[in-house]
């Protein structure tokens, strides 16, 4: 099963953490203590020696001995306050306040005890420290459906068992069937069950308020979601490195566009990548024309400017308002 990056994420802190404490221990010994491969490990210093901090030029990067490293010995030189814990601004903390409040409200009551007492504790810790910013944070995550459904939907995941249920379809007809459930899902201002269906022989999401009564059965669950398969682009350090500042319409830029570094200003926000093919960065700079506020290397804007001015000259040629 592919690693979540989550779980990549957590090692990737605790490499740094644990290197920096102890150094000069050999790559096997380091794949043991996290318990991944010796190649996962490389692979894993190959990004941590990509990551650092804002800058981003190489005294800003966290950096490893080569000759060590040549001879199978990890002796980490610069950690940049990695390994030093993360103080929080305001605003991110409201932020993180507010996405664990939604959390605890969506599937709070889903988690084993140990998972929920940790999510708590860790929201009631941070809510104190945030202070009086945290009250002005108010998070309201309503599951529709019946409280029975919702809570033998709720039990049935924390327990990982299957479920009966008597559903009402959209073109109103009742069925019975059983299900797999996976997660609860909230969006487009209905809630739903994500779910393998037995009857159907597919994965089905059902509207919990269409779900007519639900029961827990003993049997255990026998399917999983699927991990999403995708062909990840890994930039490669040759690959020029590129600048766009954005204002903040274009937040959505930085979540699908796999960045370097996104730094935030009072306008919006800077995002820093590496590209390998121009025809990609032309098409990505004609796509956020409207929200740029400065590219660099002033080359790049320059070529998305003379490919719009070819395309509204086409347009001309073949007698069509580009403008309309």
């Amino acid at each position: 099963m592919a690693e979540r990056t989550p779980e990549r994420l957590v090692r990737l802190l605790g490499l740094v953490a644990f290197l920096d404490r102890h150094p000069g221990v050999p790559v096997e010994e380091v794949a043991a203590q996290f318990g991944v491969s010796p190649v996962q490990v490389l692979r894993d210093v190959d990004t941590l020696w990509m990551s650092g901090t804002p800058g981003y030029f190489p005294d800003d990067l966290i950096d490893f001995d080569a000759d060590s490293l040549e001879s199978g010995v990890l002796r980490l030189t610069q950690s940049r306050g990695m390994a030093r814990a993360l103080r929080l601004g305001t605003r991110e903390a409201v932020a993180l306040v507010a996405a664990l409040r939604a959390l605890d409200a969506s599937i709070g009551d889903a988690l084993d005890p140990a998972e929920r007492e940790v999510l708590r504790s860790t929201l009631e810790v941070l809510t104190t420290a945030t202070g009086e910013a945290a009250a002005t944070v108010e998070v309201q995550l309503s599951v529709e459906g019946d409280p029975a459904v919702l809570a033998a939907a709720r039990t049935a995941l924390r327990e990982g068992r299957r479920l009966h249920l008597r559903y009402v379809d959209a073109a109103d007809r009742t069925t019975e069937r059983d299900v797999d459930p996976w997660q609860l899902v909230t969006g487009d201002e209905r809630s739903y069950l994500s779910a393998w269906c037995h009857a159907s022989g597919g994965e089905r999401l059902f509207r919990l308020d269409r779900i007519l009564a639900a029961q827990v059965l003993d049997d255990a669950v026998t399917t999983s979601p699927a991990p999403d398969v995708q062909v990840t682009y890994r930039p490669a350090r040759e690959h020029p490195t590129v600048r766009l500042s954005l204002d903040g319409r274009a937040r959505w830029a930085a979540e699908q566009v796999p960045t370097e570094s996104v730094v935030e200003d009072d306008e919006g926000f800077t995002m820093e990548l590496r590209v390998a093919t121009s025809a990609w960065l032309r098409a990505l700079v004609l796509r956020l024309a409207p929200f740029l506020r400065d590219v660099e290397p002033p080359a790049a804007a320059a070529d998305a400017g003379a490919a719009a001015a070819r395309a509204l000259a086409a347009y001309r040629e073949l007698g069509v308002d580009a403008s309309a």
